[in-house]
């Protein structure tokens, strides 16, 4: 049962800083942990939630480079869906003056996760064609995002007008409803090289036949429910590799690669090189709704909560 309660703000420990939270990014991943069906299950009560945006209020002892009210992003692992927590001053981020705060809380899983999957798991090269399924989610949209940033040519497929409406204003070429057109993509789009999958499905096994010679079909999850099984012949077929992407386990592998892609993806947000998609902003009694929302796949793009 989520429940919201009213507790003493805490207090930041040596080497950590306690955060003012404007807003709380919203993730799948926060809706497996609530419904108990994530690989980790974290004791009873917790509080979920992992990104946050907001100002500094607090630094506790031997912390440099930050001071109450500056702008960050933090990434907490769980804790975030509050109006206060602790973060350690390595988990923080700066925020650019043109990012907004609800804007930042969904930022940084979604495109650390695509520049992760587009560029080193995937190798992608500019005029490269991708293939972005799920493409209103909100790795979806990153991936469009990103992709075009990298110079490729972006195909998205989703599944409601809306969300292939907010695909081609990320930088999407063509977007094509999901249901009803995958099957035909390759006869509308011609061949492409990298497919990103965050859906799997009978969906997966369709986009694979898409790809050209040496062409790289990236597992990012499964938001479908369904885990797909690939037939192995169309693998064969042409050479085409099968990439999976777990962003997370490598981010916490490779903390300083980590931080410099955050860094740069701040960057390029901060100056309009990147263009995220505001979410769809919830206030934090309605953390069940959100969630909700999420899992039903009812979100275009990403959700906040606003404490």
């Amino acid at each position: 049962m989520l429940a919201v309660e009213e507790r003493a703000d805490p207090a930041p420990g040596p080497g950590c800083v306690l955060v003012a939270v404007e807003a709380a990014g919203v993730n799948f991943v926060d809706a497996l942990f609530v419904a108990g069906r994530y690989q980790i299950r974290p004791p009873l009560p917790f509080t979920p939630g992992s990104e946050v945006a907001g100002t500094v209020a607090a630094v506790g002892v031997g912390v440099e480079g930050y001071s109450p009210g500056d702008r960050v992003l933090a990434s907490v692992g769980l804790g975030g869906f509050a109006s206060a927590v602790v973060a350690s001053a390595s988990q923080l981020s700066r925020l650019p003056e043109s990012l907004g705060a609800a804007t930042a809380a969904t930022f940084s899983q979604s495109y650390a996760t695509a520049l992760f999957a587009l560029r080193q798991r995937a190798r992608v090269r500019p005029g490269d064609r991708i293939l972005v399924l799920g493409a209103g989610s909100g790795v979806g949209l990153a991936s469009v995002d990103v992709g075009r940033w990298l110079g490729a040519e972006v195909v998205a497929a989703a599944s409601s007008e809306a969300k292939r409406s907010a695909a081609l204003a990320a930088g999407a070429l063509l977007a094509v409803d999901a249901p009803s057109e995958v099957a035909n993509l390759r006869e509308l789009t011609g061949w492409v090289d990298v497919v990103i999958d965050p859906v799997g499905g009978d969906r997966s096994a369709l986009a694979l036949r898409t790809l050209r010679e040496c062409g790289r079909h990236v597992v990012i999850g499964f938001a479908s429910g369904e885990i797909p099984a690939l037939p192995a012949n169309q693998i064969l077929l042409r050479n085409r590799e099968v990439i999976g992407v777990d962003w997370g386990a490598w981010a916490m592998a490779h903390p300083v690669e980590q931080d410099a892609m955050i860094r740069e993806l701040l960057t390029a947000a901060g100056a309009g090189d990147l263009r995220p998609v505001a979410p769809t902003t919830y206030p934090l009694e309605s953390v069940a709704a959100a969630l909700e929302d999420l899992l039903g796949r009812r979100v275009t793009g990403k959700a906040a909560l606003l404490p």
